[in-house]
């Protein structure tokens, strides 16, 4: 699974201008465009799905340019990946309905990347812009990293064990 540039490029953007605006005014686009170093014509492009979803608002003028259109804590990362038509997408099938194999039943694997999938999904829509900017990641499956904890001291005993064992 790979993140598209459309969704990259978009958490940054919205990022910048929740950054760089003085007072809730506007940024330009051409300002985003030199500092995260992305083409103007695709911020354009990604500029209009992100204003028709209705993530940021446009001012026209010489001081014009784009502004959240609510606060960087209520922006998640979701609706920004959303918005530019990003998908999540871990499984073969999709979310059609039909089956992952030829015959169209469920291959072996279709619930392990399912779950991932809402792992995924759950991650960026608890994050919110304010959270990217402070570096605040909220820890979503905490019970699996405790087994990766008790996974590793178990297998830290078994080794001393052996080593004892040994001596």
């Amino acid at each position: 699974m790979k993140l598209t540039a459309k969704a990259r490029y978009a958490v940054m953007a919205i990022t910048d201008i929740a950054v760089s605006s003085k007072d809730g005014g506007a940024v330009s686009l051409s300002d985003i465009s030199v500092r995260q170093d992305i083409s103007l014509a695709f911020l354009e492009q990604l500029f209009g799905k992100l204003r028709k979803a209705g993530l940021v608002g446009s001012e026209r003028g010489a001081l014009g340019g784009y502004k959240l259109a609510a606060a960087a804590d209520h922006i998640y990362i979701g609706a920004v990946m959303s918005a530019v038509d990003e998908e999540i997408q871990t499984k073969r099938c999709g979310d059609t309905g039909i089956g992952c194999t030829v015959k169209g039943a469920k291959c072996l694997s279709h619930d392990l990347w399912q779950a991932m999938e809402d792992h995924i999904e759950g991650f960026f829509n608890a994050i919110s812009i304010q959270d990217v900017i402070d570096q605040k990641f909220p820890q979503i499956c905490p019970d699996i990293v405790d087994k990766a904890q008790v996974g590793k001291l178990e297998a830290s005993k078994a080794q001393a064990s052996t080593l004892e064992a040994a001596e």
